[in-house]
């Protein structure tokens, strides 16, 4: 029940982006304006995973999952309504960003039931919800064809229906830590860890470059590309169902290989294939073949970070690290769209963005290998902690 929330939710979160050039013809935006248009849902869903993450450790997922698809359903038809209006569109589209705080509610309510050993796996399988952007990519357009206000009828329905099973489906763990201090101080306690900002950090590479993608692969395959809104939105799809399944893997890995060792490798992959895509080579093969294998490794290091996330954090305090670390995952994925079209427009290429990307995800491989490797509970050093950290159950 986590996992499909996860995936309709998100779904709802990137429900622009597919369609996005429709609207940048309708409304004669820039490339700028356009990139705006998409970044602003991604920015509100990221922040919002923050105070999300810590009314689940209050009032657990139970409330807060049906709570928040229910509540989303009231932008989702606003874009009907605003779709004349480019001011109007930001504004439903912060709006939207609430369909992206899901994240932070599924994590502590599957972390809370798998042990340890088990968790990697487990995380990864519920971050296959994020495969919501995969059916938005694929699915938007095409049921846009049928009628311009369809994908938004549609949407709101699959998540009243999903709002009602929740609330009867979805258990929290009986004996759960449930915190008793203010939401400001549990916040505040997260925000003390230093772990919480590494995780953050990487975070923001791995996942942050898949909603970058998700949200900007299809006006990038339509610009540089030259293809078709359709044709963009259905590649952009398949990018996303690879970081999909590849989520898992990372998570699986991390059960069996240190998280941290399994994040390095997978950002050492997406470093080397951004500098092959800044040489800008032909979609087929060489292009498809580079931006896929992006993919793989984006989402094997989305799905090993919070592996690492289960194994250093108290469960008492998982909400509220999770929204944190997620929030700064979905801030990563907030520039790169807005740096790519400013870096188009001003340069007519997109070859710094990937060099850019190259940078960063080399810099996190590097961090992630050499200082994460053995790091104990709460962010303990080397020698602390042993790193099968059933500690971390209390």
């Amino acid at each position: 029940m986590a996992t499909i929330g996860f995936t309709l939710t998100f779904w709802a979160w990137d429900l622009i982006a597919p369609i996005a050039s429709w609207y940048g013809d309708r409304l004669d935006l820039s490339s700028f304006q356009q990139s705006l248009l998409v970044a602003v849902p991604v920015l509100v869903g990221s922040v919002g995973r923050i105070p999300a993450g810590a009314l689940t450790d209050k009032y657990g997922a139970k409330l807060m999952f049906p709570l928040v698809s229910a509540l989303t359903i009231v932008p989702v038809l606003l874009l009907i309504v605003v779709k004349d209006s480019y001011g109007l569109m930001l504004a439903v589209g912060f709006l939207l960003g609430l369909g992206g705080t899901t994240f932070a509610i599924g994590i502590p309510l599957v972390n809370s039931w798998f042990p340890p050993a088990k968790r990697g796996l487990a995380l990864g399988v519920f971050g296959m919800g994020m495969g919501g952007v995969a059916l938005s990519g694929y699915f938007t357009p095409r049921i846009a064809k049928h009628g311009e206000n369809l994908p938004f009828i549609v949407v709101a329905i699959a998540l009243a229906a999903y709002a009602v099973l929740a609330t009867f489906l979805i258990t929290d763990r009986p004996d759960r830590p449930v915190p008793t201090a203010s939401l400001a101080t549990r916040l505040g306690s997260a925000a003390r860890l230093r772990v919480t900002w590494e995780l953050s950090a990487l975070y923001a590479i791995g996942f942050g470059g898949i909603v970058a993608f998700g949200v900007y692969l299809p006006t990038y395959l339509k610009t540089w590309y030259e293809l078709d809104p359709t044709d963009a939105g259905t590649k952009a799809a398949g990018f996303a169902l690879v970081t999909v399944v590849f989520r898992p893997i990372g998570g699986w890995l991390s059960d069996r290989v240190h998280p941290a060792i399994v994040t390095a490798v997978a950002l050492g992959v997406v470093a080397l294939l951004a500098i092959v895509q800044a040489f800008e080579p032909p979609l087929n093969p060489g292009g498809t073949t580079a931006l896929l294998i992006m993919a793989a490794g984006l989402g094997t290091a989305s799905g090993s970070v919070f592996a690492l996330v289960s194994q250093v954090t108290p469960q008492a305090k998982v909400g509220s690290v999770t929204g944190i670390v997620g929030a700064m995952g979905g801030l990563g994925g907030f520039l790169p769209p807005l740096v790519m079209g400013a870096i188009y427009s001003a340069k007519g290429s997109y070859a710094i963005g990937f060099m850019l990307l190259s940078d960063l995800a080399l810099a996190g491989c590097v961090y992630a290998y050499g200082r994460m490797r053995g790091l104990g509970p709460g962010g303990a050093s080397p020698d602390a902690e042993p790193t099968s950290l059933t500690t971390t159950r209390t």
